[in-house]
This record gives structure tokens, sequence and C-alpha cells, in this order.
């Protein structure tokens, strides 16, 4: 195991625990969700029948669950990250998620910020894999529209 690899792991080990500051609001407009439904071929009515939607369950059209997590990724880097700058890190790549859950819906028009909090760190071959809690939190909702256990892989 190098020396980079293994420093990079004890700095990462030390911040188990510790949260990011939360992202910027992003807003959530119909013309994205309209968008990503295009892109994914999912034109369900409630997320693109503005009309229909409004005596729907939500009152409103609503951002798939999938574009909320698409969206997760681009937050955090709305932000500065004060994170270590590891020695010999050559990338990082999203190695995927554990689990992902949506407790809420994203109404249209909404705003929605993240905040990450490191949960483990574990040396994989050559690689460090960290486990992030990523919350999504919509303005002025009580419940989050989203929480995911982040994977990432930091190559050495």
């Amino acid at each position: 195991m190098s020396d980079n690899l293994q420093n990079a792991y004890e700095v990462l080990s030390a911040r188990i625990g510790e949260s990011s500051a939360p992202t910027d609001w992003f807003e959530v407009t119909q013309d994205r969700i309209n968008e990503f439904a295009d892109v994914t071929l999912d034109h369900q009515w409630i997320h693109i029948d503005e009309e229909r939607s409004k005596a729907g369950p939500f009152g409103t059209t609503i951002a798939h669950g999938h574009l909320t997590l698409s969206i997760m990724g681009h937050l955090p880097r709305s932000v500065v990250e004060t994170g270590p700058r590891l020695e010999g890190q050559k990338l990082t790549i999203n190695y995927g998620f554990d689990k992902v859950r949506f407790p809420s819906p994203v109404p249209v028009g909404a705003k929605i910020r993240t905040q990450s909090t490191l949960k483990r760190v574990e040396i994989k071959g050559g690689m460090i894999e960290t486990m992030n809690e990523i919350v999504v939190e919509v303005e002025g909702q009580e419940k989050p529209c989203c929480v995911a256990e982040s994977l990432g892989r930091l190559v050495f």
C-alpha cells in the first residue's frame, strides 16, 4: 500500500461524522422537469401535465425522483468545499448508491439544497471508498425530498 493511500485513509477516517455546509438553493423549474421527462421518456402526468396535476395528489406538478437524484450530483459543486487535499489522488469516481429514498415530493418551483455527511471510509485495492449520506431538503418543507447513501472511489 502506498504512503499516499495510507495517509489519505487516515485523514478521511478522522473526518467520519463530519458534515459539509449546505449548498446554495437550486430552483426546480417546469422547463427542467419537462426536459428531464424528454430525456428519460418518463412523461407521467404528475410531472408534465400542469392542468391535470392541479387536481392530483400534490396540487401541482412534481419533479421526478431521479431528477432530484441527478441534480444532487451538481449541487455540491455549487459551493467551495473545504475538504482536505489528498496527496497523490488522481481522480474520484461515482461508484453508486447503497440506499436511496424519496420521503417527500419536490413541487415545481421549489428550491432544493444538499448537505453531506461522511459515514464510512474503506481501502479497496489501490482506492479508497467513501460513503456519504446526502440529504436533499426542500425550502420550507420539514421532510427531506431525498436521502441517499452515495459511494465514491478515490483513485491513487
